[in-house]
């Protein structure tokens, strides 16, 4: 695990987003590498990253651990430049952000009102850096914090330097965000998700919010929080 951005400035909430199909209404590991693999490769390569996300989307069916799969499909980055990826990761927010549809209006429009009100956002996600880092900037979020790929002499590995940011994992990066700010009440911070691995992250602040109503996560929710749980409808792009 590990953190980035411009840090936090003594904010009195902290609110902890997930990003895919949360704050976004795409699943960015995947449609980044399509479109990296298309715009360096072609299409023959675009189509091997759709086979790939076909092959996780079966594997996590049969009831794989998601764990396991996040740490596949990074393997698929292994051999890629790292300044290539991270400047293909901005022009493909550029590109998404440009078409409208990108942000998921009900996340982004409660995010803004936090950040009107003087707390502070995290960004947590299994993702990788390359594309989280453009969307923290631009909602003004104050960190990152998501599992960084593994290089060696500017090229990524296909490894990851710590665990996937997934289920227990982002349990841990709260409390680790949190450890930091003492003076900020776990009670009046907030988290939003939309998967039932973003449950670990949500039992730990006193505000939990269902992005999309999974009605999976809101039971367990209920059950392991005595917290009233909030939940957000569907909606279009608030770019």
């Amino acid at each position: 695990m590990s953190a980035a951005g411009r840090g936090l400035r003594g904010p009195h909430t902290l609110v902890f987003s997930d990003v895919d199909e949360t704050l976004i209404t795409c699943k960015s590991l995947f449609d980044f590498l399509v479109y990296y693999r298309q715009q360096r490769y072609g299409p023959t390569a675009a189509a091997g990253a759709t086979a790939l996300r076909a092959e996780l989307a079966a594997r996590a069916a049969a009831g794989e651990p998601r764990e396991l799969l996040n740490r596949a499909y990074f393997r698929a980055w292994q051999g890629e430049l790292v300044s290539e990826v991270t400047a293909w990761g901005r022009r493909w927010f550029a590109e998404r952000a440009r078409e409208g549809g990108f942000f998921r209006t009900e996340t982004l429009a409660a995010l803004r009102c936090h950040l009107a009100d003087g707390a502070a956002v995290v960004l947590v996600s299994g993702s990788l850096p390359a594309v989280l880092e453009p969307i923290a900037e631009a909602i003004g979020a104050a960190e990152v914090v998501c599992a960084r790929p593994a290089a060696h002499r500017g090229r990524f590995t296909g490894e990851l330097l710590g665990p996937p940011m997934i289920g227990t994992a982002k349990r841990e990066a709260v409390r680790a965000v949190l450890d930091r700010y003492p003076q900020v009440a776990v009670a009046d911070c907030y988290g939003y998700g939309d998967h039932v691995t973003d449950l670990p992250m949500l039992t730990e602040v006193g505000h939990p919010v269902v992005v999309g109503g999974s009605p999976e996560l809101l039971r367990l929710l209920r059950v392991c929080t005595t917290t009233e749980v909030f939940v957000l409808s569907s909606g279009g792009d608030g770019s």
